[in-house]
């Protein structure tokens, strides 16, 4: 199953930041579990009061499938792979997408709906597993909602083994569980290249880096990727893919983001 990752103007706009593609709206494939997918498990209750950025992404039924960031008040920062039809492979209909801020709990009428107008989808995305997993929406209609910070181009501290990061979403607690309705957050460390080589071979360090803790238990699930990960109050990644939901040494997978923000920049 998946989870489901102007130049120095863009590089201090508000943006958030998990292992297999962590959509979440359809169900899996029979033997989905062993493959890599797009996930918070081993977290906590948040509201959206401490990441008033976050902005969960529905189809036009209001079925939520990832999350997303603020860039701009009519930006927003998610994973290419969300785009995708999972039935089809095809591109989502963006008149069919809806951005929802504001809103702690999914089963209310809290915050605010807007319409996407269109997708941008990086050009050299084939596939979660091979990288280039970021995608911007243009909404229809401002959000009044704070942006988060992004961080630079090229920067490397934030990506260093050890920094803590937090990652925001309303995804699956368990594998095999149900979806979250009320937000939630979980912190994980990065990780090396090469603990995250050693999980997935086809690991690309320009695009990608890893967090999780050897044991497992906590991790991004389905229903989280496009999703932010943040460290220092800057957004540093989007939740990508990862093979099931915080298990021992696989941890999730995340867009690296300092290494496209002048793309990023270019989309607004």
């Amino acid at each position: 199953m998946t989870r489901g990752r102007t130049g120095t103007a863009v590089r201090r706009l508000v943006i958030t930041g998990a292992v297999a593609a962590l959509t979440g709206v359809y169900p899996a494939t029979a033997g989905a579990a062993e493959e890599p997918q797009a996930r918070v498990l081993g977290g906590t209750a948040a509201t959206i009061d401490e990441a008033p950025w976050l902005v969960a992404l529905t189809d036009a039924q209001g079925r939520q499938f990832c999350g997303g960031t603020l860039l701009t008040p009519i930006k927003v920062v998610t994973a290419a792979h969300c785009m995708q039809e999972p039935l089809t492979g095809g591109q989502r209909d963006p008149q069919r997408l809806r951005a929802i801020a504001g809103r702690t709990d999914l089963s209310t009428t809290d915050g605010t709906v807007a319409e996407v107008e269109r997708v941008w989808v990086h050009p050299g995305f084939r596939g979660y597993t091979s990288g280039d997993d970021v995608a911007v929406l243009t909404l229809r209609r401002p959000l009044r909602q704070p942006q988060l910070e992004v961080v630079e181009q090229g920067e490397t501290e934030p990506y260093r083994p050890g920094t803590v990061g937090r990652v925001y979403g309303w995804g699956k607690t368990s594998e095999s569980g149900p979806p979250s309705t009320t937000l939630r957050a979980v912190d994980v460390p990065v990780t090396t290249d090469e603990a995250c080589r050693a999980a997935y071979p086809n690991y690309d360090p320009r695009s990608m880096f890893c967090a999780g803790v050897p044991e497992g238990g906590r991790d991004a699930c389905a229903g989280d990727s496009g999703g932010p990960i943040v460290a220092d109050n800057r957004l540093i990644g989007v939740v990508s893919y990862g093979t099931g939901c915080g298990r021992p040494n696989t941890p999730g997978v995340y867009t690296r983001l300092s290494n496209y923000i002048d793309e990023l920049a270019e989309q607004l």
